[in-house]
């Protein structure tokens, strides 16, 4: 009796631990065969690679842009400014692939670089103007300014131009009636105070505050060597200035994603405030 109680208990564990291996193999195949349809799990695909902008540019153009790249990288936009001290450098960078676009320029100074040069490069979206001013180191208002006194003015045929359009505008000069925006010397029609002219790179104008009566400067050049535009000026253009500052690229990337998201950022009502509060009429909104 004991050995067939022993063979049935025998022959029950052997038949338990079968039924649990063919258990296992139906849990395997089940593992094994693609998910029924509504239950397929997707993966999460990796975040992309941020796109990076190298962009060129003046004071105060700079901080401008350094103000809004923290939401440019927040949009997987990565912005790295590279600050310039002159104007040539940066159109010719941009031209060459050096630099993916520039912040520092008006359109009728890109326009004369483009025909001197040869370039191609295009306005992407306006920005600001930053009125052009007359600074003196001894002189404190415009009737002051004697017979013969000495100024100084750019350069470059654009920028002198409308330092001569500003003089005329305050009765010191008056020009042909077609010299327009690129009106040179030879254009003074009448100068009844027999004003000398010195000609002097832009960048080069605060530093001749010394050596001359007056000095007609660019506003991001009057910024840089601590002048304020608005209080230390005899006089500046009115926020109707036709020189707004523009944001330049080549034809080949003006369209791209990142450089569409650098032109909102740009014009956005975050840097319309960061531009008021922080420069207080010395730079102009113009979006």
């Amino acid at each position: 009796m004991k050995k067939w109680t022993l063979s049935l208990l025998t022959l029950a564990l052997v038949l338990v631990l079968a039924a649990c291996g063919n258990n296992n193999a139906k849990n395997n195949t089940a593992g094994n065969t693609p998910a029924a349809e509504g239950n397929t799990t997707t993966e999460t695909p990796a975040a992309s690679e941020p796109v990076k902008l190298v962009v060129g540019a003046t004071v105060p153009h700079a901080d401008i842009l350094k103000f809004i790249a923290p939401k440019l990288k927040e949009e997987g936009v990565e912005l790295e400014v590279k600050e310039f001290t002159d104007y040539v450098q940066p159109n010719v960078q941009v031209y060459e692939n050096q630099l993916d676009a520039n912040y520092f320029q008006h359109q009728p100074y890109l326009d004369d670089q483009n025909q001197k040069n040869k370039f191609d490069l295009v306005s992407v979206v306006g920005v600001h103007v930053e009125p052009f001013g007359a600074y003196s180191k001894k002189y404190t208002a415009v009737d002051q300014i004697p017979d013969g006194a000495r100024v100084a003015i750019p350069n470059d045929a654009t920028n002198g131009g409308r330092a001569l359009l500003l003089l005329e505008k305050q009765g010191l000069i008056k020009l042909k009636e077609d010299a327009g925006i690129d009106a040179t010397k030879a254009d003074i029609a009448e100068n009844p105070k027999n004003l000398s002219f010195i000609e002097v790179e832009a960048a080069m104008l605060p530093r001749q505050l010394e050596e001359v009566d007056l000095s007609l400067i660019n506003t991001n050049y009057a910024i840089e060597a601590d002048l304020n535009p608005t209080k230390d000026a005899l006089f500046i253009e009115d926020k109707d200035s036709p020189y707004t500052n523009i944001l330049v690229a080549r034809p080949d990337n003006k369209d791209s994603e990142a450089i569409q998201k650098l032109a909102k950022a740009l014009t956005s009502d975050d840097v319309r405030k960061f531009i008021e509060d922080t420069y207080k009429g010395a730079l102009v909104p113009v979006f």
